[in-house]
């Protein structure tokens, strides 16, 4: 009785001992199929799914490209359309300003004729002069630089002598004096140099920028 009894506890430890077989069918089932192919077939199943994918990746970025591509060239041509016709405006205006007389330096001999100029632009620099005054030459010389320079303004001279109505009017009291108009309008009066530093030798640059403080000419055309 007890041999029957060591043989079965024999036969127990037996089977404790043995491995379980099948726990992952399917995993064993790929591996065998992977080594059966070789390791030849598996890369090139590999490098046939990169090349896939690197292809697609590629299609979507050039798809990406051509978008932006097509989006800059209808921001350029919008920009190319305002720009021509900010130039068109540029040059009608210019065209205005060159047939009212502006672009050069020219005496006004006719004092009845100064209110029907200043209606035709809308700021003007009138220098009240006198032959005898030598300072008015020297207003003169810069005057002659700036109006070719600066077409948006109007740059007159008057000779004070022959203008008695315009300088009781515009209350000229010392020569030179610049008179400003600006819509038809007295704006301010440069009287004298004090202005541009209070010396005779000053520079056409030093002129130019008391006009830009006055609003009398154009930023951009500066420099």
């Amino acid at each position: 009785m007890v041999d029957r009894k060591a043989a079965r506890v024999r036969g127990q430890a037996s089977n404790c001992r043995s491995p379980r077989r099948n726990d992952h069918p399917q995993r064993e089932s790929k591996v065998a199929m992977a080594a059966a192919s070789g390791p030849a077939d598996v890369g090139a199943i590999l490098g046939e799914r990169l090349l896939t994918t690197l292809e697609a990746a590629e299609d979507r970025v050039d798809e990406e490209i051509h978008h932006l591509e097509s989006m800059e060239e209808d921001e350029l041509e919008k920009l190319r359309r305002e720009r021509m016709e900010q130039m068109r405006r540029i040059a009608k205006q210019k065209a205005e300003w060159h047939a009212a007389g502006h672009g050069e330096y020219a005496e006004l001999t006719d004092e009845k004729d100064f209110f029907k100029l200043m209606k035709k632009s809308k700021r003007a620099v009138i220098h009240f002069y006198r032959p005898s005054t030598w300072r008015c030459d020297v207003v003169d010389k810069h005057l002659g630089k700036l109006a070719p320079k600066h077409m948006e303004t109007r740059f007159l001279k008057v000779n004070a002598e022959k203008s008695p109505f315009l300088v009781e009017r515009l209350r000229v009291m010392m020569l030179p004096t610049m008179v400003l108009i600006k819509d038809g309008r007295t704006d301010h009066a440069i009287i004298g140099f004090d202005e541009m530093g209070g010396t005779d030798d000053f520079p056409t640059e030093a002129l130019e920028a008391v006009l830009l403080r006055h609003g009398m000419v154009f930023e951009s055309a500066c420099g």
